[in-house]
């Protein structure tokens, strides 16, 4: 593909290099917008992938770029899969310091009674009036999906299962899952217990980037507990090279459903089905969906770490625009076949107001894919700008003026 580069006019212009094949700023009423498409290419018919599965979603985990989704903002019951919540419940509180990891947790009887040996769903085999530390609750509910290491996690932390259920809904919203609803801890059957795998996905990937030491988890094969020794459930561990993670679930409700992530060749896929009608089939779906991903997809940089890739217009400063730049390469996983179109843009509330200093957030750049948000990142002012000329300023004053005239005549319409 031909690359070109363009460098600031005297009105303020633009500046992009690297792969990019053209770039138009433009004024909406949000701010100034300066947009660039990388690919003219349309994805062809037969490159689209197909899968069992009732709702799906692949997406790289570095960038978060989504490379298949089907129904994925469908809400379904989580089963099993929901436990990641709780997982990061427990560890947002052993990384605040509210809980310690040694910290023992009591076996009641409501927890042996519904989540224990008695209930025949999947337990450690915790004994009633234990106490058990929290490192080793997390073990049985990672690992051996254990439905009394949960509800033990909930009543040591919260006092009973349905505060820590709200514990769970109010983390779930801080970290911008706006749709997931929760009603216990262990994801067994209730109508309140509802997740999408856009949601599951996104939460998948922020435990594996914020908790790296606590992720080594869910790649742990086995674990014994009360001389009862359990496999790690997952299948996808056995099944692909470079699994280590995460979930899986099944209820009557929601069918067989998989949380997976997968490293090949320095690049992790995370992968969610659900819904499927076997064990078998929701394996065999996300192998094939993440093998999919592996052979048609490959990381493209777009733009360089504090590489300059345009800039934004300034209000009453010395110069009229600020350059931009990432502190962090923006990559994005393209198809290798070159199917892909991208479109990029740095999106803010302007014009900015001077004085800027250097490394000052001023907005975010936004690749799509197609419909789709590929990756965002956030982007800082590379050089000073000092306040301007009283002119300048009266100058800027009038500009605004005009801008604020149309936004309130545009917003009558």
């Amino acid at each position: 593909m031909t690359t070109r580069s363009s460098t600031p006019d005297r009105r303020g212009g633009l500046a992009w290099r690297g792969l990019v094949a053209a770039a138009i700023l433009t004024i909406s009423l949000d701010g100034v917008v300066l947009a660039a498409n990388n690919s003219v290419q349309g994805a062809k018919k037969e490159d689209i992938y197909e899968t069992s599965a009732p709702t799906a979603i692949l997406l790289e985990a570095k960038s978060g770029s989504v490379l298949f989704e089907k129904n994925a903002d469908e809400l379904r019951a989580p089963s099993s899969m929901m436990k990641l919540m709780t997982a990061e419940v427990v560890f947002n509180a052993v990384t605040k310091g509210e809980i310690k990891l040694t910290d023992e947790y009591v076996i009641s009887e409501n927890t042996w009674r519904k989540g224990g040996a008695p209930s025949g769903g999947s337990t450690m085999f915790a004994a009633i009036n234990s106490r058990i530390p929290v490192q080793d609750l997390l073990r049985g509910a990672i690992i051996q999906s254990g439905n009394d290491s949960c509800m033990a996690l909930a009543e040591g932390i919260a006092g009973h299962e349905s505060a820590f259920a709200e514990k769970m809904t109010a983390r779930a919203r801080e970290l911008g899952m706006s749709r997931s609803t929760f009603a216990n801890s262990s994801g067994l059957p209730h109508p309140d217990n509802k997740m999408t795998v856009r949601e599951l996905a996104a939460l998948a990937r922020h435990i594996i980037l914020t908790y790296p030491d606590f992720y080594k988890l869910f790649g742990e094969r086995e674990f014994t507990w009360n001389k009862i020794r359990q496999s790690n459930r997952n299948a996808l561990l056995a099944a692909m090279d470079g699994a280590d993670g995460l979930k899986t679930g099944y209820t009557k409700e929601g069918g067989y459903g998989l949380v997976g992530s997968v490293v090949q060749n320095g690049t992790r896929l995370i992968v969610v089905v659900n819904g499927l009608e076997s064990a078998d089939y929701r394996l065999t779906a996300a192998r094939k969906l993440l093998e999919w991903g592996f052979r048609n997809f490959e990381v493209r940089t777009l733009f360089a770490a504090e590489q300059p890739i345009g800039y934004a217009k300034v209000f009453g400063g010395d110069s009229g625009s600020v350059q931009v730049a990432v502190s962090d390469p923006v990559q994005v996983m393209v198809q290798k076949n070159g199917g892909d179109r991208l479109i990029a843009r740095i999106v803010y509330s302007g014009p900015v107001r001077a004085p800027i200093a250097p490394g000052q957030p001023i907005g975010v750049v936004r690749v799509w894919r197609g419909r789709e948000v590929a990756v965002e990142m956030p982007v800082h002012a590379t050089k000073a700008v000092g306040i301007g000329s009283t002119m300048r300023r009266a100058f800027d004053g009038v500009i605004e003026l005009v801008v604020g005239t149309v936004r309130s005549g545009a917003a009558k319409l």
